[in-house]
């Protein structure tokens, strides 16, 4: 097989590094406004004193690649040498048969740089070669002033490779869809829309509460994604931008490729399935007699789906708030809204039923990258018929903290008493926060002694994306 001339290698590595030459990054980049999440992430880059390497992780087409580019663009305002800035993109074709140390290699040869001393390497895609984490680990050790950066989409598979091979050595970073707060925020829409608490900056309530709701169906039905929400083709059309570019891919190379799935129409069958129930409960057992695929290939589907961030999962407890100790049930939720729209079109305001569902995993994923809190999110199921409780948050004692029942009505704000089982299960484990979500109303209201807290769904939502960021900055 001919080689590739090393003149083509170095020339493409000359074009993704413009900035080399023109010491600073392409005007579309620079002009793009930051994601929240950039400054708790830009931080860790500049300590090249912590011996680790950063991975990236997330969804396809959150805005890694731009946050690399930004970056990039941050150290260049802050005077770095533009050549001490190398970036790789992994996905390139020319690079496919080039090792970690070779690309490095050519870089020096390309600038006549002798050492990686105080350089910044980004990596990027970095999925797509072969036993990346065993690489990284070696240039971890033996580049110790250099900071390292790899990201990429196959979340799950990351951070599997990241614990396995990088322990002490890989700081995980997880870049999640937009949160409601970072979407009213990107818009510019929040002083327009929203009461701020003058202190902690949380929403109080809203000056436009018609106009609000109207800007979060359209943040369920396309805003989980940076590019949707500034492009109107996208916005008008998301089955091809979110369908094609974002869900296929995963489904039919990424899972495919990383875990040697064989039968992509069952996968995605399965897929279509959980993203139409989503905010359901769910049983392995039911799954698999209606689908007459085996029950541990769905077990292993469902983990792949979940490792790649197109779901997630929440486990059940019992009406006194204690886990299942053998439990086929759990609640499946997408990790972002606007996959529902790909796939079952735009949901209009009208449509009440898919709205409910579409709110709570909203409501649900705000929640799902901070794996600190997530995992003390479960559903509760109560016996003899009496229901369910939609989101039931333990405490680190495993005691019912938080109760949550999230509807988009007001009818319940009307009708408290219509909250039989929220109400029963609360009796039983006295939780110290009771909320109902609503679709215009707030309040507060004492039904059978139980002090419940009625607050707008989109309000409720954009506080939980905004808590998450706050939590993060304090570590």
């Amino acid at each position: 097989m001919q080689q590739i001339p090393e003149s083509l290698i170095e020339k493409k590595i000359k074009s993704i590094n413009r900035h080399w030459y023109t010491n600073k990054m392409d005007e579309e980049i620079i002009q793009l406004e930051k994601r929240q999440y950039f400054q708790l992430f830009f931080p860790l880059v500049i300590k090249f004193d912590v011996q680790r390497a950063i991975v990236l992780m997330g969804p396809r087409r959150v805005g890694k690649t731009v946050m690399l580019f930004q970056t990039i663009q941050e150290c260049l305002n802050k005077k770095m040498t533009a050549k001490n800035l190398v970036y790789f993109s992994m996905d390139e074709p020319l690079f496919y048969s080039l090792s970690l140390d070779d690309l490095l290699n050519k870089y020096k040869k390309i600038t006549g740089e002798k050492s990686l001393e105080n350089k910044l390497v980004i990596f990027d895609e970095i999925q797509y070669l072969k036993k990346w984490d065993v690489q990284l680990k070696v240039l971890v050790d033996n580049y110790q002033k250099t900071k390292f950066i790899v990201s990429g989409s196959a979340a799950g598979a990351l951070r599997r490779y990241s614990r396995e091979s990088g322990a002490g050595r890989f700081t995980d970073f997880m870049l999640p869809p937009l949160t409601f707060y970072e979407y009213l925020n990107l818009l510019d829409l929040t002083d327009n829309l929203l009461i701020l608490d003058s202190d902690t900056k949380k929403a109080i309530s809203s000056k436009d509460i018609k106009t609000l709701n109207e800007e979060f169906i359209n943040y369920l039905n396309y805003g989980g994604f940076p590019e949707a929400i500034v492009n109107k083709s996208i916005r008008s059309n998301p089955d091809k931008f979110i369908r094609q570019d974002i869900i296929e891919k995963v489904l039919l190379r990424d899972l495919p490729s990383l875990y040697g799935i064989s039968d992509i129409q069952e996968l995605n069958k399965l897929f279509n399935y959980l993203a139409y129930h989503t905010g359901n409960e769910i049983n392995y057992e039911s799954l698999s007699q209606s689908s007459g695929v085996a029950k541990n290939t769905i077990k292993k589907y469902i983990e792949y789906l979940e490792a790649a961030f197109l779901i997630k999962r929440i486990s059940r407890v019992n009406e006194k708030g204690k886990a299942f100790k053998r439990d086929n049930y759990f609640k499946v939720y997408l990790t972002n809204p606007s996959m529902y729209s790909a796939v079952y079109g735009l949901t209009e305001p009208s449509d009440s039923d898919s709205l409910g569902k579409l709110v709570e995993t909203a409501i649900c994923s705000q929640w799902m990258h901070n794996q600190s809190i997530f995992s003390y999110l479960h559903y509760a199921r109560l016996s003899q018929g009496r229901g369910e409780v939609d989101i039931v948050r333990l405490d680190r004692s495993f005691k019912v903290k938080h109760c949550l029942e999230i509807k988009w009505s007001d009818q319940f704000y009307d009708r408290p008493k219509n909250l039989k089982s929220l109400i029963y299960f609360c009796k039983k484990n006295n939780p110290s926060h009771i909320t109902v979500t609503t679709k215009t109303k707030k309040g507060d209201t004492i039904q059978d002694g139980a002090h419940i807290h009625f607050k707008e769904a989109a309000i409720v939502c954009y506080n939980i994306g905004h808590n998450q960021v706050l939590k993060l900055k304090k570590g």
